[in-house]
C-alpha cells in the first residue's frame, strides 16, 4: 500500500482524474480529504471511500486554506497533495479580460494558493509530497486555448520552483502532464462525430487515457517509491509529446 497511514488531499476530486485519485489514494492506504466545488458529489465519494470532504473553489484562497486546515485538524498533518482542480481550454484565440482571468484564477492562481497553504502545513510537520495536475498543453502553443495553455506553463513552472526551494525542507513537488483523457470535462468535445478516434491518432499508442492511468502516476509521484524524484515532469499522454508534428 503506497499511501499505508498518509493524509492526503485532492482538488478537484468530484469527477475525472480527482475522483479516480481519491479512491486509487485511499485503497492505497490514506485518509482522504476530498476537495471540489460540487458538495453533493464530494459529499457521496467521501461516503463511499471514509474519506472528508471540503467544499472548496480554488481560486478563493480563503477555500484552499480551509482544505488544508481540515486535513490538519482532523488527522493531525498533511502528507502528500494532488493539486488536480482545473477548468478545460477556453476556446478562443488570444482570450478576452474575463475568459482569461476565469481560467487562470482556477487554473494556475488556485495551484499556486493551495501550494502556498500546503508546504507550510508539510513544513510544520517536516515534509511531504505534492504532485500538480498540468498538461500536455504545457509543452506547445495551443491555438484556441491561450489562457489554458498560459497557465499550464505557469504550472510547470510553479513545479520546479516550489521543488528548488523546498527540497531542503524535506518536501517534493512534481507534476503529470496528460495527454486526452476520457472525463466529463471531454465528453462535449467528443459528442461530435469522430473526434474521439480523430484524438486517439494524436499518440503513440492510438487510444485515449482513462482517469486512473493519470491517477496512478501521480500515486507513484507521491509515494515513498519516488523519494528521490523532485521537479520533474512525467508525461502521462501515451507518446503524444514524443512524436513530432505529422509523423506516427
Amino acid at each position: 500500500m503506497l499511501l499505508r497511514d498518509k493524509v492526503a488531499l485532492i482538488t478537484g476530486a468530484s469527477t475525472g482524474i480527482g475522483a479516480a485519485a481519491a479512491r486509487l489514494f485511499a485503497a492505497e492506504g490514506a485518509s482522504v480529504v476530498l476537495a471540489a466545488r460540487s458538495s453533493d458529489k464530494i459529499t457521496a465519494l467521501a461516503a463511499e471511500i471514509g474519506g472528508v470532504a471540503v467544499v472548496c473553489d480554488v481560486s478563493s484562497d480563503e477555500d484552499c486554506a480551509q482544505a488544508v486546515s481540515v486535513a490538519v485538524e482532523r488527522f493531525g498533518r498533511l502528507d502528500v497533495a494532488f493539486n488536480n482542480a482545473g477548468v478545460g481550454p477556453d476556446g478562443v484565440v488570444l482570450t478576452d479580460s474575463t475568459a482569461w482571468d476565469a481560467t487562470l484564477s482556477v487554473n494556475l492562481t488556485g495551484v499556486a494558493q493551495c501550494m502556498r497553504h500546503e508546504i507550510r502545513a508539510m513544513v510544520s510537520s517536516g515534509g511531504g509530497a505534492i504532485v500538480n495536475n498540468a498538461s500536455t498543453a504545457a509543452f506547445f502553443g495551443t491555438a484556441f486555448a491561450s489562457a489554458y495553455s498560459a497557465a499550464k506553463h505557469g504550472v510547470i513552472g510553479l513545479t520546479k520552483t516550489a521543488a528548488s526551494e523546498y527540497g531542503r525542507s524535506g518536501i517534493r513537488v512534481n507534476a503529470v502532464s496528460p495527454g486526452v483523457v476520457e472525463t466529463p470535462q471531454t465528453e462535449p468535445w467528443f459528442s461530435i462525430p469522430g473526434e474521439r478516434e480523430r484524438a486517439a491518432t494524436w499518440n503513440a499508442l492510438k487510444r485515449l487515457a482513462s482517469p486512473i492511468e493519470v491517477a496512478e502516476a501521480a500515486l507513484w509521484l507521491l509515494s515513498d517509491r519516488a523519494s528521490f524524484v523532485t521537479g520533474a515532469v512525467l508525461a502521462v499522454d501515451g507518446g503524444y509529446t514524443a512524436i513530432a508534428p505529422g509523423v506516427g
